[in-house]
């Protein structure tokens, strides 16, 4: 049977045999090893029990291996978009009742179906809205936060609040009721999972293991203190002195849910759910494309919509949350050896089996070790350093970052991620409307020209060559325009002025109004407005408004062919060499 090309499953599920399939089936078992506590702790971070966190672990990874075009990425609940889900979540009820797990499951609804929408109309771009810096940003944020919001699970005192100021006012308010045990066995588990992704590694190579064999056992750290801390808690009875436990998990398979049809609600969480959707795009295929670059494969980000979308609502109709493709799962993915996202249903089947018959297992495991997991793995996320080098390579992507850390850490994420977002666009329009515009000149026994104030070239008096490196729009024609007839009008002799256009690679209508203001506004002044090296579609868009036909001068294929039609002196008198500096436009 073939199957159609807009399913991501046909690129690899005909040429599928027994030997892919051991090597997908060997990275499931240890990606199911480490998912697991790695489910109930998201569930958790969600405010949603922990079951949930199992239920969102099975039906998407199926989904997506049939939809997705990435052979290597895991899908399933993460930090952030958990962090995300909890504080819309948390919006329309409290968490733990039955409208908080409606709102989760109708998050992942609409996130599901705003990913489907973005994939049918080829919107991939979209998520390019979100700069670097700002997811970079956001996530450093979150990261801080997430870590932040644990505290109540690692000091047994029931804080909470949707950003660091209210949590910082609530853990003062129950400084006082701080639960030692507790305290003990989460700082110990804390400090023994930082010991694992630091020290474990390094000691197990000392110790004579392959690099590949360490590597993984590193990772499966955060099991090994789940397997401790419940058998300890189980043997000490610690859950009697107040210790906080998961308690009993549903056994079973998840049904068919049905998400809520209530209009209302819809509207309080489309736009959670659309921010939710695009972090988790951004985050998805950026690992996505980095793990696929290592094999050389190929990563359709509007197929990859189309998986995670449907992820979304398989999530949804089998009583889960949000997700998205996991960084450090992926990782262990592609290590372990998975070729295919077969490994993904082989993960998924693992999964099910532990919600049919393990969750029993899971009765005694401490909250607070779950906190710490969620604790080291998200601080992983803090990179300050990015701080420190977007300072130096950009005081505009700079301003973008902290206004979205600010953002998140003093108002919560929506808004946090919100305000990046528009930053981003503000400092964009702000950046485009001040272009960078030089006056040229000829670079002496060359048919090269370059910036005066850079090189030392051959210009006339005559003539003012100006080169205009952005795209022309609304937000920045017209102080272009005051800036050429300026610096035209402060040189008496100028008799023509010559635009290169090599770099302009777009025009809009008010562009071209500007330029042809320009050109009535340099004529009044007895100058004629020349254009060189109009690339083609530029040219296209000029014909298209009859500009070359209103035009007071020329439009030359090269700037050497204006310099020889209108000062061919320039060309060999050495005499107009440029020496100063004091050019107007630069």
């Amino acid at each position: 049977m073939r199957l159609p090309q807009w399913m991501g499953a046909s690129q690899w599920l005909p040429d599928y045999n027994r030997q892919t399939a051991a090597q997908d089936g060997v990275a499931a078992v240890i990606v199911t090893i480490m998912l697991i506590p790695q489910s109930l702790a998201y569930a958790m971070l969600a405010g949603l029990p922990p079951e949930v966190g199992l239920y969102a672990s099975i039906l998407p990874l199926v989904v997506y291996a049939l939809f997705g075009t990435s052979r290597t990425l895991a899908v399933g609940p993460v930090a952030v978009a958990s962090l995300m889900t909890a504080a819309a979540a948390s919006e329309i009820a409290a968490s733990g009742s039955a409208q908080y797990l409606t709102a989760a499951i109708l998050l992942a609804t609409l996130s599901g179906a705003f990913l489907v929408l973005m994939a049918l109309f080829k919107l991939g771009w979209i998520a390019s809205l979100l700069s670097h810096p700002v997811v970079s940003g956001f996530i450093t944020a979150s990261g801080l936060l997430i870590a932040a919001s644990q505290l109540k699970h690692l000091l047994g005192i029931p804080i909470g609040g949707h950003n660091l100021y209210e949590l910082g006012v609530s853990l003062y308010m129950h400084i006082g009721d701080i639960h030692w045990p507790t305290v003990a066995l989460g700082g110990s588990a804390t400090l023994f999972l930082f010991w694992v992704r630091k020290a474990f590694k390094p000691l197990l190579l000392k110790i004579g293991f392959k690099p590949f064999w360490a590597d993984l056992t590193s990772k499966a750290g955060p099991v090994l203190a789940v397997v401790v801390t419940t058998l300890l808690t189980a043997w000490l009875h610690l859950d009697k002195g107040g210790l906080a436990i998961v308690g009993d998990i549903p056994r079973g398979l998840p049904g068919f849910v049905m998400p809520s049809l209530d209009l209302a609600l819809w509207k309080q969480l489309l736009v959670p759910a659309i921010l939710i959707s695009l972090i988790g795009f951004v985050e998805s295929i950026s690992v996505a494309q980095t793990l696929a670059a290592k094999r050389r494969q190929r990563i359709n980000p509007d197929q990859e919509l189309m998986g995670l979308g449907t992820a979304n609502l398989a999530s949804a109709f089998s009583g889960g949350f949000p997700v998205t493709g996991g960084f450090s799962r992926s990782v262990v993915n592609f290590d372990a050896g998975a070729q295919t996202p077969m490994a993904g249903v082989f993960t998924a089947v693992g999964i099910a089996m532990t919600a049919l018959f393990l969750t029993g297992l899971f009765a005694f495991l401490p909250k607070a070790t779950l906190a710490a997991t969620i604790v080291v793995a998200v601080l992983s996320l803090v990179d300050l350093g990015a701080l420190r080098h977007t300072w130096h390579f950009s005081r505009l992507d700079f301003a973008a970052m902290i206004i979205t850390i600010l953002g998140v850490l003093g108002f919560g994420v929506e808004v946090g991620v919100m305000a990046g977002v528009i930053s981003s666009l503000v400092l964009y329009l702000w950046r485009t409307n001040q272009p960078h515009v030089a006056e040229i000149g000829l670079v002496p026994g060359t048919e090269h020209f370059r910036n005066v104030q850079r090189h030392e070239v051959r210009v006339s008096p005559r003539i003012l060559s100006i080169r205009i490196d952005e795209a022309l729009y609304f937000a920045n024609v017209r102080r272009l325009e005051d800036q050429i007839y300026d610096a035209a009008l402060q040189r008496p002799q100028t008799e023509h002025v010559i635009v290169n256009g090599a770099a302009i690679n777009h025009l809009d209508a008010s562009a071209v109004d500007g330029l042809l203001s320009l050109n009535q506004r340099l004529s009044d002044a007895g100058v004629t407005l020349h254009f060189s090296e109009i690339k083609g579609p530029v040219m296209d868009q000029l014909n298209l408004a009859h500009f070359p036909g209103q035009l007071t001068g020329n439009i030359y294929l090269t700037h050497y062919q204006a310099i020889e039609d209108l000062a061919p002196e320039c060309l060999k008198n050495a005499n107009h060499d440029l020496h100063s500096n004091d050019t107007p436009v630069s």
